[in-house]
Parts: structure tokens; sequence; C-alpha cells
């Protein structure tokens, strides 16, 4: 049995409490037909800086919240993929466009570069021995007696972990001379849902996490600065500005070890990073919320004090807009190698031009929001994730810099033309793992990703859009949405059927093309005539010009949608025609103007169809 500190004890009245409140949550995921795992990690972690390895003990408490009866467990170790011969490794040798920053560059770790989870020991509550078997990333633990649902089992682990020199997201030494970047870090359990166990190997893609609470307690020599997930508990003694911030500070703390004490409810995963050169500041937003940032004391700190009053509009507008940031900080953290969002906190790397320091910090931050709370499997829906955040971050640099900008992706758009155009395109349903090229797995998790988003909102209009969003948030925050669930939001909101477009946008590589192919005028009105070139099926907007500057719209809905779309862009002044079944190859309407008169036909000038 493994000591944690700031251990809670509860009275029989706070007892009898949780567990009513617990059948009440219980209660709301049966009738909705939805239900989740729990957990709870206590873990208490000693560094090595010189060996660059830690020692770690886990007490998890994992709660089956299923309908299911479980003899085993499966865990992620994440470090084992940092190994020569992984699967990681041999999949960045062979995938046809490897990423740069990993390349064949595992394949040459030496013993004391790579990284790896080597299990001491696994135990059951009562101390008796769970036994164990792992296979690269993935390791299986067979439970002593039957979890039956509803029922919590309680599992030690000790472990030892090497850093490897930093490859991909994780590591240590980056390139901006960061120490440690701790993410991806620790046994982690495996997701069980409706669809089973998601045990997947780890090769370099996308995450997917229990929710539950995180007690970590990190030792490591006095000197670091650490910036993670959650909320230091023991500020007073650890000092280095968390207890008082008012100005970037650094502090030695002479030798010996310090330990940090880190808690986090309701978060699905634990980052951390931790350097001798970091500095602390903060700002906090109107709400009360503290963003804090942590990065070397380094020729960039102009950049980062200057970040502060970007950061904060940031939060405040995606709050306004999307829903209310639930946590009471955000820590934004030089490290990694790149951007990547963890639970109350992202890793940035800081190296580029302001411009670009902002930009990736509003992607991070959205995260919260996308990943963060609203939880996607994001190896199997990474454009839910990836692809709304995009979308999102666009929208809010619009706000940021004032642009007004029409169509913030309109650079998303091209992209993912550029990729229809081609040869490579693979469906948006395609696994995060399985994608045969690094590029179409970029372009389609990020770009058509907020295409599709974008899109939505020229099929149901941007009101709806609006509206669905923060009711897609305040239903499944802390939860794991699917596609369905967020078409079945958007369908309640808009009061129109989806599936179709989920369907033909996501499932298939499917292209919209239409044409104006005929007009001709009779009696002071003209006959229009579209056709529908390319296979996926769309509602139109038509824009008539005339020649006095009178601009007209029209819409044009597919009857398969069952209604037409709300408040858009193009104002309320329009006219709704009769509905487009899909099968017809044209569609005619007429006019009230005759040919003489119309300078020009314009199908979406808005160009998010």
């Amino acid at each position: 049995m493994v000591g944690f500190k700031k251990r809670t004890i509860y009275t029989m009245k706070q007892v009898a409490l949780i567990i009513c409140l617990a059948a009440i949550g219980n209660s709301f995921f049966s009738q909705h037909g939805y239900w989740q795992q729990k957990v709870v990690y206590n873990m208490d972690i000693d560094m090595d800086v010189n060996a660059h390895q830690f020692s770690g003990k886990q007490e998890i408490v994992y709660t089956n919240n299923s309908p299911d009866k479980l003899n085993k467990v499966f865990f992620h170790l994440y470090y084992n993929a940092f190994q020569p011969g992984s699967m990681m490794d041999v999949r960045s040798r062979t995938i046809e466009d490897p990423d740069p920053r990993v390349d064949d560059r595992i394949s040459k770790l030496t013993p004391n570069e790579i990284g790896y989870h080597k299990i001491s020991s696994i135990t059951d509550k009562k101390g008796n021995k769970l036994s164990h078997s792992v296979d690269g990333t993935i390791m299986e633990v067979r439970l002593n007696s039957t979890l039956n649902p509803g029922k919590s089992t309680k599992i030690n682990i000790e472990f030892k972990s090497q850093i490897p020199i930093q490859i991909r997201r994780t590591g240590r030494d980056n390139s901006e001379g960061v120490a440690y970047s701790m993410t991806q870090w620790y046994p982690k359990l495996c997701e069980y849902d409706k669809e089973g166990w998601h045990s997947n190997p780890y090769i370099g893609r996308e995450f997917h996490g229990i929710w539950g609470d995180f007690n970590v307690n990190i030792s490591i020599d006095k000197d670091y600065m650490i910036g993670g997930t959650g909320t230091l508990q023991n500020a007073q003694e650890i000092g280095f500005g968390y207890e008082n911030p008012k100005k970037p500070i650094k502090q030695s703390n002479g030798g010996g070890k310090l330990t940090w004490e880190f808690s986090a409810k309701n978060v699905h995963d634990f980052a951390w990073a931790a350097d001798k050169d970091f500095i602390h500041h903060t700002t906090q937003l109107n709400n009360g919320m503290t963003l804090h940032f942590i990065h070397k004391d380094d020729s960039l700190n102009q950049n980062w004090l200057d970040l502060e009053s970007y950061a904060k509009k940031c939060f405040q507008y995606v709050n306004a807009n999307y829903g209310e940031y639930p946590y009471e900080n955000y820590s934004i953290i030089q490290g990694g190698d790149g951007g990547m969002e963890y639970p109350m906190c992202t890793l940035i790397a800081a190296g580029g031009s302001f411009k670009e320091l902002v930009s990736v910090t509003v992607h991070e931050s959205v995260h919260s929001w996308f990943q963060g709370l609203l939880a996607t499997n994001e190896a199997k829906y990474e454009w839910m994730d990836e692809g709304f955040c995009t979308f999102v971050q666009y929208e809010t640099l619009n706000f940021l810099y004032e642009r007004k900008v029409l169509n913030p992706v309109s650079r998303q758009y091209a992209s993912y033309i550029r990729l229809a155009n081609s040869d490579y395109q693979e469906p948006l349903s395609t696994h995060a793992d399985f994608y045969k090229r690094n590029y179409v797995y970029g372009i389609s998790a990020y770009n058509k990703g907020a295409v599709f988003l974008s899109q939505l909102g020229y099929i149901i209009g941007q009101d709806f859009l609006k509206k669905g969003m923060k009711e897609y948030f305040d239903l499944w925050k802390f939860k794991h949405p699917t596609p369905t669930d967020f078409k079945r939001v958007m369908e309640k909101i808009s009061g129109l059927e989806l599936d179709w477009y989920f369907e033909q946008f996501g499932e298939t590589i499917n292209t919209i093309d239409y044409g104006v192919v005929d007009l001709i005028s009779t009696g002071g009105k003209s006959t229009i005539t579209l056709k529908r070139i390319g296979d996926m099926p769309m509602p139109l907007d038509v824009c008539i010009k005339l020649k006095d500057g009178q601009v007209v719209w029209y819409n044009i809905p597919m009857r398969i949608m069952r209604g037409n779309k709300g408040i858009d862009l193009i104002g309320e002044n329009v006219k709704y025609l009769t509905d487009w079944p899909w099968v017809y190859p044209e569609y005619e309407f007429e006019v009230d103007f005759s040919i003489d008169k119309i300078d020009e036909i314009i199908i979406d000038p808005s160009k998010r169809l």
C-alpha cells in the first residue's frame, strides 16, 4: 500500500451525499443510454535528473459504470514507443511521407536515449499480485476477481521509467532547450465504452482517456520549476511565484529536492514540464480564472509578456461564444515540439514569430473546449477535435485582429480543395492511425474538419450553428461525444435532417460541384437552370446581381433536409424555393427579371459551399 499526501477524510453525511449524487448521475446516464468509466489516479513520482529517469507509485481506483462484467483492464505504456523496432519506429520509416520530427531517429536511439516503462509490481487493494503482460505500448492486467457493474477496484503499480530524447511531443531536451516535456508519461488506463476496449498501440497519432481525478506528487531537484495540469496544492512551500505571482519570477532553491503537489479534478489526462530556467507570470480573466505563463528566461521574454493580453481575450471570446471554461486555471508552457493540448495546459514551442506564438496559443487554448471538455475519441474522430478547433481558432483570430473576414477558414478550404483534387484523399471516417500519408491525415483532421463545420453553418444557417455549438457544449462537456451525438444536437436546434451531410462529407470522398447551365427569358421573366455536377448533393444559395445594383437572394433546400436553413450571413431577405430532390441532375426556377436586366448569377458568394 502506497502512502500519499493530502488525503481527504469524509464524514458519514458526506459519504451519503456522494453516494446520492453518484446515484443521480448514474440515473441520468441510464435514462439517456450513456455511461462512462471513472478513474482516480494517486501518484508519487521521484525524478532522477542525472539519469533522466523516474520511479513511480500509482494507486488507481477504477469504477466500472458499464453494464458489463470486467475481468481485465488495459494500460497504455506510451514511452515504450520510443525504442528501435517499435510500431511507431517502423511506421515512421515505412509511411510514404514521414514526419520530419521522427523520421528514422527512433531506430538510432541508444539504450540511455530510449524511452521505457518497466513495471516492478502490480497488486490489488489487498496486496495480492495481479498478473500482467506487456506487448509494446499496451499492458494487459488480469483482475483477481470480476469487476461487476457499478463497482470499483483498486490497482497499485510500481514502475521505473526512462524519458526519451525529444522525439514526438514528450521527452527531454527539446529544440529550445526545455529539459522535460512530460506528456503521455505514465501508465494510463485505456478507455472502455459501449464499443469495448480502446487499446490501440501508440504509433504517434492521437489519444483517448478516461475522465477522472489526478493527485500527483512530483519530487525533483529544487532548482527546477514545474508547470502542468491542475492546481498546485503547496504553492507557499514551493515558491517560484506560484504563491503570489505579480511579475516574472525565477529563483534558485539550492540543493536537495522539492515535492510539487498537483491536483486536477474531472480531467482525462495529466501533463507537465520542468526546466531550471523557467520563469512564471500570470494574468486573470474578468471572471477570476488565472492564466499561467511558464517559459525559459531568454530573448523571447517580451513575446511571452505580450502574449498575455491575447490569451486573455481568446479565453473570454470562446467563453462567450462556445461555453464557459470551468476550471480555475490554465497554463501555457514552453516545451514539446510544436503545440500540443492537454487538460488545463498546453506545451508550445515558441521559436517562431510573435504572430505564430499567438496563433498556436489560440489553437491549443481552444482545445480546452474541443478535446479538453468535449473529449471525443480523437483517434477515431480526429476531425471533431482538430477540425472544430481550427474553425474556432481562425474565428477567434479574426476577432483578436479585428479583421472582419467573411470566411476566416478560406485557407483551410483551399487546402482541402487541393487534397480533393488529388489521388490521395481518404474519408474522414478513417482511423487516425491508418491514413496512408501524414499529409492526408493533417489536411483531413485540421482543414477538412474545419470546412465541415463552416459548411454546416452554410447548410443550417449561422445563427443555428452558434446556438448548436453552445448546446453541444452544455450537453456533452465532461463526456465523450461522437459524430452522432453532435448531429443530433444540430438537428434539434435547426429542425433539419442532417444524416446525408454527415454520411456524404464524413464517410465518402464525394465532392461538391454545381453550375448555372441555362438562362432563358420570356415575357419579362427568366428561367434559370442549375446542374449538379459533383457526386455530393447540397442546398444552394443563389445570388442574382442586377445591372441597376440590386441584389436578390434565393435558397434552394434539399428535399432530404425536410426544411429550410435559419438566419445566415446572407441575411433574412431570402426567397425560399421548392426543394430539390437530390437524384434529379437539374433544377429550374423562375425569376421576375428578364435576361437584359441580369448582370451576374452566383452560386454561394460566401464560398462556404
